[in-house]
């Protein structure tokens, strides 16, 4: 989300179940069928619990990152709203970015704008997040070692609407503003900034967001830049969100309230839009065939394609498994196991393409190698046997066991210990019927290879806060496969960089995955400006798999009621209620 940058999570839970007015919590069950309102379906069991403009791990869920950009505008907001990917200056705090000849510095003219409390946004409220940033960087999902906020080396303003940021040297200026600067949103000082260091704001505000039954009351949540603020916001994730009549931006709200209406599961979601209780919902692929029924009911079907990688990561710290993860050869016996093409075509019914590595192939772009897009690994169980028994394992049970430990090239790799059996568990989101399916197939395809797989599920937010980094003597360690995909599970900015999700310590990088020669081609890819250098990353971990690679579905499958209009479904996988029209 990210997120994590905030894109994590960046995916949605869908699922089965029934309708009943728990399963959409605090909803009417009937649409306004008012053009002053819409009735927007948030995927299932994804509720919103985070209203800061600033991610931390356990709150990379996407449509917290929507909720609050609808409330304070980014410095400069990317979108793919229009179509393509690119700076939205409607929705931006900053009219320009001016770049230094060098690369080394970027000039920013902030727009003539205000407060909802009438006082005007100015530099300092820029570095005020600047500050607090840097002082408090490790607990930023967006944080990566040597990235932003440390090659910012300095923060100087000029006057109210001018700043000029120093890097620590020449950068991609593309990648500079929709990876780093796209990240910065001003902030309210004159409100939010109660005095103490930027360690004790960062405490106090952090603490604030944490209580969710006070969003809609709480004076610090008042102040806002966005189109919309809060009306309500309920602990079970229903949203009401209204329009800011101070608005002073690009973006003028045209539907004066929007209801974000939560679900437990995707049929209780799927019942809603069939009873026409919705504007906005979803369905999943294997509904593709009742497509007929939603257009008879004054609905069009959208599948609305994402920016996105999808995959599990491996916990490489964990203290059984780890030292199993750390070996390549097993890495690759798992990925030769996975049938990407027949879950792309069986469990998603040809709405997912196959992915190999870490940029998108769902859609056409200059960054994917030739090598990810041959796919190194194809499937095949016998050939993943081969590598496992050429490495020391044998088939005991059913299931691989290291027989040959030790480090030469035919036993089983450093730290694995005699004895080991290949057994490793995935913490799936649940509420997903397809994620379900996909989960058993991966499990029986991996039986064939003799490496047994076994699968729990819990609501994303839970996944995320119980697999996070961690080191081998930590309690929290024990995990060792991860999903949070169901509709991708990593959303990219313009720029598909990795240093978040694979460079060394990067802030989301959860199963701390650590290649000092891919760490070197991340950086590459951030101040080249050739796409030479993105591709030798593609190339690099498309062969390393520092995850578990898999079918990179569409981001949703949309049941949009006819008239409501005005917009493209933005690939970043945001949602943008101010670029909500109704047409007829």
């Amino acid at each position: 989300m990210s997120p994590a940058r905030t894109r994590l999570l960046t995916g949605a839970a869908l699922s089965a179940g029934t309708l009943l007015l728990a399963g959409c919590s605090g909803t009417s069950g009937t649409s306004s069928g008012s053009h002053d309102s819409i009735d927007y379906a948030l995927p299932a069991n994804f509720t919103p619990n985070w209203i800061l403009p600033i991610g931390t791990a356990a709150h990379l869920n996407t449509n917290n990152r929507s909720i609050a950009d609808s409330l304070w505008e980014r410095l400069v907001a990317y979108d793919g709203s229009t179509g393509r990917i690119a700076w939205n200056k409607k929705a931006s705090i900053a009219t320009a970015a001016d770049f230094a000849a060098d690369g080394k510095s970027v000039t920013i003219t902030l727009g003539d704008r205000h407060w909802s409390d009438g006082k005007p946004i100015t530099s300092r409220d820029v570095q005020f997040w600047f500050d607090l940033i840097k002082a408090n960087k490790t607990e930023w999902a967006g944080y990566t070692p040597g990235k932003a906020p440390d090659n910012w080396t300095s923060f100087k303003t000029v006057d109210d609407r001018h700043f000029t940021i120093t890097f620590d040297k020449s950068y991609n200026s593309q990648w500079m503003l929709a990876n780093e600067l796209n990240e910065v949103t001003p902030l309210p000082r004159h409100v939010w900034d109660k005095g103490g260091d930027a360690k004790q704001v960062w405490t106090y505000l952090n603490d604030a967001a944490k209580n969710i039954s006070r969003y809609a009351t709480d004076p610090l949540w008042k102040t806002i830049s966005g189109p919309y603020a809060v009306k309500s916001f309920s602990t079970a994730g229903k949203v009401v969100l209204t329009a800011n009549k101070k608005y002073d931006g690009g973006e003028k709200p045209a539907i004066p309230t929007v209801n974000l209406l939560p679900f437990t599961t995707a049929d209780a979601e799927k019942n809603a839009l069939r009873s026409g209780s919705v504007d906005y919902g979803y369905i999943e692929a294997t509904d593709l065939d009742q497509k007929d029924s939603f257009t008879a009911q004054g609905y069009e079907v959208k599948p609305w394609s994402g920016w996105a990688i999808t995959y599990m990561p491996y916990n490489f710290n964990n203290p059984v498994m780890g030292a199993v993860f750390k070996q390549l050869y097993a890495r690759q016996a798992v990925q030769h196991s996975i049938d990407q093409s027949s879950l792309a075509k069986v469990v998603f019914n040809g709405t997912a393409v196959p992915g190999y590595g870490p940029i998108p192939q769902g859609q056409a772009s200059d960054f994917v190698s030739s090598t990810q897009k041959k796919n190194p690994y194809p499937f095949s169980t016998s050939a993943a046997r081969t590598l496992l028994t050429d490495h020391g394992w044998t088939e005991q049970g059913g299931v691989m066991t290291c027989t040959s430990p030790g480090s030469g090239a035919s036993q089983c790799g450093e730290g694995v210990a005699k004895g080991t059996k290949f057994e490793m568990g995935v913490l799936s989101q649940s509420g997903s019927t397809v994620t379900d399916n996909m989960m058993s197939a991966i499990q029986s395809s991996l039986a064939k290879t003799g490496i047994k797989f076994s699968i729990k599920t819990a609501p994303v937010n839970s996944v995320l806060s119980q697999t996070p980094q961690c080191t081998s003597d930590q309690s929290i360690c024990k995990w060792q496969l991860s999903f949070f995909g169901t509709a991708g599970s990593w959303y990219f900015s313009a720029f598909p960089t990795g240093d978040s999700l694979f460079q060394s310590k990067g802030g989301s990088n959860f199963g701390n995955y650590s290649n000092p020669e891919v760490d070197k081609l991340i950086s590459a890819s951030t101040t080249s400006s050739s796409n030479q250098a993105i591709q030798d990353y593609s190339a690099a971990l498309a062969k390393d798999l520092p995850v578990i690679w898999l079918p990179e579905p569409v981001y949703q499958i949309s049941v949009v009621r006819n008239g409501l209009g005005g917009f493209s479904q933005d690939s970043l996988a945001n949602f943008h209620p101010a670029q909500w029209k109704w047409t007829g």
